[in-house]
């Protein structure tokens, strides 16, 4: 049975005074469920996120990665070192990094790689941009996105991979993708899953929906037969946003 996630992705906000508010006014009021939450504050944060969180069933995720274990790579972090800390998810091919950090599904590929190496979990990011859905070509890029960093990885490895369809249009734009443009593409991806490992595993991947989702229309998007769960952003800097749109899962 597939595992519903709801993961929050702070981004570059939150020093280490407010992250630590945070994540004890979500704690005031979470309440364990069968959902899993996640929660990804910036890498300064995490260690002390670790700490609040240990008696917890909340994980904790790292926003980024590098795909080399050591070496001459200034302001780098390596999966051995965030497991150092007790992190042991990781968020990889985020729209934000492919846009403004020019990661290309190649060096993702390597992100990828690396991770699971290390028994890291991967929150695998993907979708199209607005040029690509307006001409009707949402699904050659998706499919190349996780063809490129997927899809020659051993099936023994999907076991820590989750996947977030983010459509690049929808992230901070105010706009969402309908339930049913969210579930077309979630379907689509799990067609591609099963074509080239298995319908079992295919079956059993956890695909969230990460575009501007708000407690006012999370139930609607998480209701969806493919969706299961959500990666959000802006409404994961509010505790009451966040365990709203929690508790629709």
């Amino acid at each position: 049975m597939r595992k519903k996630i709801v993961a929050g992705n702070w981004k570059m906000n939150k020093d280490s005074i407010d992250s630590e508010n945070l994540i004890l006014d979500i704690l005031k009021i979470y309440v364990e469920s069968q959902t899993e939450m996640i929660i990804a504050p910036p890498f300064t944060n995490l260690s002390n996120a670790v700490k609040i969180l240990k008696s917890s069933s909340i994980k904790i995720a790292a926003q980024n990665i590098h795909y080399a274990d050591s070496g001459a790579y200034t302001g780098e972090i390596s999966a051995k070192m965030l497991q150092s800390i007790g992190v042991e998810n990781v968020i990889i091919g985020h729209s934000e990094r492919r846009t403004y950090f020019n990661e290309t599904n190649e060096l993702i590929a390597k992100k990828v790689k690396s991770a699971l190496e290390n028994n890291m979990r991967v929150i695998f990011c993907f979708g199209e941009k607005i040029d690509d859905r307006s001409s009707g070509n949402q699904n050659i890029v998706v499919k190349k996105q996780i063809t490129d960093a997927l899809f020659n990885i051993s099936e023994s490895y999907w076991s820590n991979i989750v996947l977030a369809y983010e459509p690049v249009w929808a992230i901070g734009t105010g706009e969402t993708a309908s339930p049913q443009q969210a579930q077309e593409i979630h379907a689509y991806v799990r067609e591609l899953i099963a074509e080239n490992y298995s319908n079992s595993l295919s079956e059993n991947v956890s695909i969230l929906y990460g575009g501007s989702i708000k407690p006012n229309n999370a139930r609607d998007i998480f209701s969806n037969q493919d969706v299961d769960g959500g990666l959000i952003g802006g409404a994961s800097l509010n505790a009451k946003d966040f365990i709203d749109i929690f508790n629709a899962c």
